[in-house]
This record gives structure tokens, sequence and C-alpha cells, in this order.
């Protein structure tokens, strides 16, 4: 690994563990996520420290995938620290593709704020189960574009945006006759209307996740992101990306967790002696720390070879269902660990536990991935055969 992002890395484990985690008990923590003064609040004190958007360097290029792994984990060590150094979903995803993709223009406008942590964004992707729109399978997006003149014309309803409540900047999918299509939209906007922000299980996202009509959206030709039709080859640019970082941060916040049930679990007596000291408790932390090392081993992988200019598409699929699923696995047995305090809000586990639930399902649940390997494992198969 660089020097640079070990000392990076270094930085920001120290503000975290040292400015961040005071703040989980703070009572602006709503329950749709934490309120925008409070996110507010602490880039400031992550601006101060030198460790606000630490993945982009100043000359505004990115570290390399295995650089960001290692500072996106220690952010990733309150459920709060990814939001004060600004490297949370969906923003981070966000300003890779506008960072790839975006002109000079729409980079000054719209990602130079995210950039310097002033805003928020949102992708306004999924759409309503109930009418058949969009979740895992864009190609049944419902989102509709149309050109009148030198605007386009967004109508349609979306679900589960992450944030859109509080969001500056919205990149909008619609479809067009030729396809689908991605636009930057200034928020808010009246023709995007919030119908609800959805009770879900995770409560780290600020904004939480809005059910949203859009209604005569009228945007100008010159804030869609490429041409028409070319939405879904900008999508797989971030996809894969998207996909890895999810894994950085909840692998930190899943090592925080197993720090706190360790520490109860020495402290804690029962039966004579430490809790630790009883096989099914020690084994359980024993199989965490597996869990955790062969996570970080698969985000390093993952990693390395979209650092070689490959979509990655089948490697983040792997490395998203064998990380979510083991670090779900960690936070089920830190609860366990530690009995009742570990299903009370006395600390961060049970929340722990909460997001990397959730995490199974964001990005594309397990199932939708390993369908995906297996259709190219039957396409290499066919290849294979002549």
């Amino acid at each position: 690994m660089t020097e640079r992002a070990t000392a990076i890395a270094s930085r920001v484990e120290a503000f975290v563990r040292n400015l961040v985690i005071p703040y989980e008990k703070d009572s602006r923590l709503g329950f749709h996520g934490p309120e925008d003064a409070l996110v507010g609040e602490l880039r400031a004190k992550a601006r101060e420290a030198g460790v606000l958007t630490p993945h982009i360097l100043p000359d505004g290029s990115h570290l390399t995938q295995r650089e960001t792994a290692i500072i996106l984990i220690k952010t990733g060590l309150s459920p709060l620290g990814p939001l004060a150094c600004n490297t949370a979903a969906p923003d981070e995803g966000n300003m890779y593709l506008l960072g790839k993709v975006g002109s000079a223009r729409q980079k000054a406008r719209f990602l130079d704020p995210l950039v310097r942590g002033e805003a928020r964004s949102a992708f306004f992707m999924t759409e309503p189960a109930e009418t058949g729109g969009a979740g895992s399978d864009p190609s049944m997006m419902q989102t509709t574009c149309r050109l009148d003149g030198d605007h386009w014309v967004i109508n349609g309803r979306k679900k589960f945006i992450t944030g859109a409540e509080g969001a500056r900047v919205g990149i909008v999918m619609a479809r067009s006759d030729e396809g689908a299509c991605m636009f930057l939209v200034d928020l808010p906007n009246p023709a995007i209307r919030t119908v609800r922000v959805i009770d879900t299980i995770d409560s780290s996202m600020p904004g939480g996740h809005a059910e949203v009509d859009i209604i005569d959206l009228r945007v100008p030709a010159d804030q869609m992101l490429g041409a028409s039709g070319e939405g879904f080859s900008y999508a797989q640019i971030r996809l894969s990306p998207a996909r890895l970082s999810h894994c950085m941060r909840w692998l930190g916040l899943a090592t925080r967790a197993q720090e706190i049930a360790t520490d109860y679990a020495c402290r804690r007596h029962a039966f004579g002696k430490p809790l630790v000291d009883h096989e099914g408790v020690g084994f359980m932390l024993a199989d965490n720390l597996i869990d955790l090392k062969q996570a970080e081993r698969m985000i390093d992988w993952c990693a390395g070879v979209l650092d070689t200019g490959s979509l990655g598409t089948a490697e983040s699929s792997m490395a998203k269902v064998a990380v979510s699923d083991a670090l779900f696995r960690v936070a089920d047995r830190c609860v366990q660990v530690m009995g009742g305090t570990g299903v009370s809000g006395d600390t961060i586990v049970e929340q722990a536990f909460r997001e990397i639930r959730a995490f199974r399902i964001y990005d594309g649940p397990t199932e939708v991935h390993k369908w995906s390997l297996a259709k190219t494992i039957k396409r290499d198969w066919k290849a294979a055969q002549g």
C-alpha cells in the first residue's frame, strides 16, 4: 500500500475515533437519518482536521481503489464517519460518476459543491415494485423523458431514493426512445415531490429513503450526462466501485462492532469466568475474526481488478455477496455475544446489525448477483465448447 494512503488512513482513523464517535449519542440523530445540521457540524470538523473527502486529491483526481479501500474502511468505524468525512453513499458514488463522465461545466456546477462537502446528492433510479418499475433490473424503468425544444421533460415515480430530502444535487434516470438517460438536476425542485419518507431498518443516511413523484420536470438539454440512450453504460461505470465502497465502509462498522463485543466478552463474567473463556462465546469472536479478514482480502482483490481499468462486473458481484454475507454474520454474532446489551441502543452494535442487514439488499440483493454470476458461468462454458 502506498505511503500517502497509509498516512491519510491514519489521520482519518484518529479523527473518527477521537472526534466523531462522541457524536453517536447526539440528539440530532433522527429516525430517518442524522439531521443536516449535525452533518454540517461534523464536516466542518473534518475540514479543519484535513480529512474531508480524503479519497479525492486536491487536483480532483481519485486515489486508486486499493488506496481508497483502506481509507473508507476507517471512515466506517462509526456510522457517522462516512458522513463526516464525505465518503458516504450516495455522494461518494455520484462524485465518482461525475468525475468520470461529467463535462467541465457540469463538474463546476454539480460536482465541486459535493467534493467540498457543501451539498448532498441523490440518485433517482429505483421505482415502485407495485407498478412494475425498475429495481434490480433497470431495464424495467418506467420513468420517461422526451425532448421539448432545448429541454427534456421527465415524468415518473421513484422509490427508495436515498437522501432525496435535503439533497441539492440530483441524478435522475429516465427512458427516452433511444434508451436510458441520466440528467443532472438542481434540488429542491417543485416538479420533484416527496410522497413519503419510508420507514426502513437502517438509520444512518441523512434524508432517509424517499418515494417521490416526478411531474413534468423540465431539464435543460446540456444537463444530460452524455447522450440520449447512454444511461446504462454510465450506470455500469458507477456500479462496481459503488458496490465495493459499500463493502469498505461496512467492513469498518463491523470491525468496530467486533471491538465492542470483544471488550464486553472480556469484561463480563458469568458462571465463574469471563464470557470470552466460554467456548461458545470465544468461538463466535474467532469466527468473526476470520470473516473480517476474508472480507478485507476480498475487497483488496476486487479493488485491484478495478485498478486495471476493468469494469469488474463479475468481481464486484462476488465481493458484494461474500462481504455483505460475512459482515452480517459478524454483526449477528456480536449481538449474540452481548446478549441483552447487544439488542439495546447502549452501543452501536444493534445499529451495525440493522445497517449491515440492509447492505445485503442495497446495490443488488445477494440472489441477483448470484444469478448474474451463474449467467457468466454458463456463457464461459458455452464459449469453451467452441
